[in-house]
């Protein structure tokens, strides 16, 4: 951009929903990203989680290279060898026997309210406190958060928010006008927090005896993050709509919602996207899957998160700053007793990228794909920032 600073333009040119981290990324490779500067970063945002294969990943690059020159767009309305492919790997992965394929996982959402509401003829979503599931209209009317929803009111009528993990509470709410329950398996947003194995059994039961149906959205969970191809393998739980997106093509935009029995084929002109399952996401999703399956990336994010978590329970054990940590596979949360803002920026000086979820949580999404050396080095740089953090005298509850 010759002498422009990137960072100036977008604060001056864009919408100016972005809280900017003041921080320009201009390579990647891998779990490290490059600043503008040469700086050298270890990546535990990773896209949001969606760059499940790192950065620059040669197969996603060759993928979509060679699809390019082939053919871009294809409507729903027209076969395609490449997402005909797509649509029997996942078939394949998740045990689903149909699909619809969109852009995002907020649009992923939004199809499975809308599927659920025409399947059931109800009006109605129970969905829990502290889940986080998009912020179109629809997906912002499940998701909890007020500061989220409050500036858009009124949302959709009728949607509770009952607490994640207490089952009596959604036995209370949910009724003869409830179309879904609408839950992730591991909140995200809400603070990396793993459901219980039996609120998800007793949720599943509630549903069938009630007529309602039950929605995971595992758009962060997907994937192999969790150490599991997806987050309701780990339970044995299985939903009627499973939302999906961020790793499904290693960063590309994609999203895709499996459709169960209890929904089956829906009606020809009840939901589409112009976008959706276009050759090029497909040819980037099914690169992804194959990575994934020939290099066994779920069981190495199972083995690497649960280093990371004894690491980091055993040595923050006595850390006065820190409430709890928590996660499943490489979805990692620290969860302080202050805002996590301090640790974020400290982080970053440091050379490790991490999120928050929530207020005072970190969260840890790494690539899948990274460094067993660079994963030791980033929750070595976690404790001692925590640590250091503590000797200055922030290891007080503000």
């Amino acid at each position: 951009m010759g002498d422009r600073d990137p960072l100036a333009v977008e604060a001056n040119l864009g919408a100016g929903v972005y809280a900017l981290r003041g921080l320009t990324l201009v390579r990647g490779e891998g779990a490290r990203v490059w600043d503008a500067e040469g700086r050298t970063y270890i990546d535990c945002i990773g896209g949001h989680g969606a760059a499940i294969l790192g950065h620059a990943h040669p197969a996603i690059a060759r993928a979509l290279s060679e699809q390019a020159a082939r053919l871009i767009a294809c409507p729903g309305t027209f076969g395609n060898d490449v997402r005909a492919e797509l649509l029997e790997a996942l078939a394949r992965v998740t045990g689903f026997p149909r699909f619809f394929l969109c852009n995002s996982g907020a649009e992923a959402v939004e199809a499975a309210l809308k599927f659920a509401r025409l399947v059931t003829g109800r009006p109605g979503f129970v969905a829990a406190m502290r889940g986080f599931h998009g912020r179109t209209l629809g997906a912002l009317s499940v998701t909890w958060e007020p500061k989220y929803r409050r500036p858009f009111e009124p949302l959709l009528p009728e949607v509770t928010h009952v607490p994640f993990n207490d089952l009596a509470a959604a036995e209370q709410a949910i009724s003869d006008r409830t179309a879904a329950v609408i839950v992730e398996p591991v909140q995200g947003e809400g603070g990396v927090r793993p459901a219980t194995p039996d609120y998800l059994a007793g949720l599943r039961a509630l549903c069938d005896e009630r007529g309602a149906l039950l929605i995971f959205d595992e758009v962060q969970t997907g994937f192999g993050r969790t150490g599991r191809w997806f987050a309701f393998h780990h339970y044995g739980v299985v939903p009627d709509l499973l939302a999906l997106a961020k790793g499904i093509a290693a960063g590309v935009p994609m999203g895709a919602v499996a459709v169960g029995p209890r929904v089956g084929a829906l009606p020809a002109g009840a939901h589409g996207s112009t976008f959706g399952g276009n050759p090029l996401a497909c040819a980037a999703s099914l690169a992804t899957l194959d990575v994934l399956e020939q290099a066994q990336l779920p069981a190495r994010a199972a083995r690497l998160g649960a280093w990371a978590l004894e690491t980091l329970r055993k040595e923050l054990a006595d850390a006065p700053l820190v409430r709890e940590v928590r996660g499943l596979g490489l979805m990692i949360g620290v969860e302080l007793r202050r805002r996590v803002t301090p640790l974020l920026r400290a982080l970053q000086e440091a050379g490790v990228l991490a999120l928050p979820a929530g207020p005072t949580v970190l969260r840890l999404l790494p690539p899948l794909v990274i460094e067993e050396a660079d994963w030791q080095r980033a929750v070595e740089t976690v404790i001692g920032q925590i640590r250091q953090l503590e000797g200055e005298g922030g290891n007080g509850r503000g």
